[in-house]
């Protein structure tokens, strides 16, 4: 286990510091003089494990660097070691994500059984840590069809009972991704959730999720854009580390807009799908697009291209766009518009009342390249799900 040890006074950094060799030589333990803005530095490239804060008790200002240093690193424990700590102010820490107290001056016992009580918290997590797949939707103008492959892709990627996923409305202004797999009306938001980001655990999230399946949670827009204002790129960081623990894919329907929320989406996703039609507007648009991810550095290997409503022997063929674009197109998805209406207007995804469509036939050949390279046959997977 790592071990960061925040002092002002080095000679008790260093009692600290022994007894925490005595409990365990295998710890690796680093003294840092100084106050609490040694938080926010240095851990980008050897994040601890566990931070034992000596003998400074925060304030109202430190509160805040240590809420934001947990939203960022959800996996980090942080110890507090504080002359005579009042219940009001252990209240707070506990708040803000501090996992224990420990008065002064020290008892060596106590500090033992609260370090090793983090430790196996800790092995344990780690052994059963998953990192989910973090797969992205973009809609490159809109009437693409983003949001249903999205959400339906979420609803198969879910329908083996084994995985499961999360789908993240990020459409803050005018989202509606539940509409589209679900007739319920969600009792809360991403609005909730940011709002109540300090409370925010595994099960705060589900809790918050409107559940199509019993392993496909899904998480709504805010019903009023206005609400959209109040969430926060640090927000959305937080969510994404938390679910990419505690969910096999986590699936995102980002809208349009590129600002700093859905940058922040973007940057914690495994790949990016850019959803465009054969259409002069859209391939226009889907080049736009692409330069303006390319210059926020994302490379042509994290981001695909998704024809939707493709129709052979149209004015513009495949050829074209992906001449136009610089790249090659990842799937085409046929036009079929009887049964991608009545899976959107009646709220229910499209392998449910139309097994045989060639929509639900590329979605699933989609789902399975999600964790997998050879394509489904007849029979096996792809006969099981066809007939779920």
């Amino acid at each position: 286990m790592k071990i960061n040890v925040i002092s002002t006074e080095r000679t008790h950094a260093n009692i600290i510091r022994q007894m925490l060799l005595e409990g365990n030589p295998q710890r690796q333990i680093t003294l840092l003089d100084g106050g609490l803005e040694l938080l926010t530095e240095g851990f980008d490239t050897n994040i601890p494990d566990l931070i034992i804060i000596d003998g400074i008790c925060p304030g109202e200002e430190e509160f805040k660097t240590l809420e934001q240093l947990s939203l960022q690193q959800p996996g980090l424990a942080i110890v507090l070691l504080c002359k005579e700590p009042s219940s009001d102010f252990l209240l707070n820490m506990m708040r803000v994500g501090v996992k224990d107290v420990l008065p002064l001056p020290l008892v060596p016992a106590a500090l033992q059984a609260t370090v090793t009580r983090i430790e196996q918290k800790s092995t344990l997590t780690t052994s059963s840590r998953k990192h989910g797949k973090t797969i992205a939707f973009i809609a490159c103008k809109g009437g693409s069809g983003a949001t249903f492959i999205a959400t339906n892709l979420a609803y198969i990627l879910a329908a083996d009972q084994i995985s499961h996923v999360a789908l993240l409305d990020l459409n803050l202004q005018f989202g509606d991704a539940s509409l589209f797999i679900s007739d319920q009306i969600p009792s809360n938001t991403l609005a909730d959730v940011a709002e109540n980001i300090t409370r925010l655990d595994a099960s705060f999230l589900t809790s918050s999720m409107l559940h199509v399946l019993p392993n496909l949670g899904v998480l709504a827009s805010p019903e009023d854009p206005e609400n959209a204002i109040e969430i926060k790129p640090k927000h959305v960081e937080a969510l994404l580390n938390l679910a990419k623990i505690e969910y096999d894919y986590i699936v995102l329907d980002i809208g349009r807009a590129l600002n700093a929320t859905s940058v922040m989406a973007l940057d914690h996703a495994d790949m990016i799908f850019l959803v465009l039609q054969e259409t002069l507007p859209f391939i226009r648009d889907a080049k736009r697009l692409l330069h303006a991810l390319q210059a926020l550095g994302y490379s042509k290997d994290k981001i695909h291209l998704i024809v939707n409503r493709y129709e052979k022997g149209g004015e513009i063929q495949l050829e074209d766009v992906e001449r136009t674009l610089g790249m090659k197109v990842f799937r085409t998805i046929p036009n079929s518009y009887a049964a991608v209406s009545a899976s959107v207007n009646q709220g229910i995804p499209i392998i449910k009342i139309a097994q045989r469509d060639p929509v639900t036939k590329c979605l699933l050949e989609i789902a399975y390249t999600m964790g997998n390279t050879v394509q489904p046959k007849n029979g096996g997977w792809f006969s099981h799900l066809l007939h779920h």
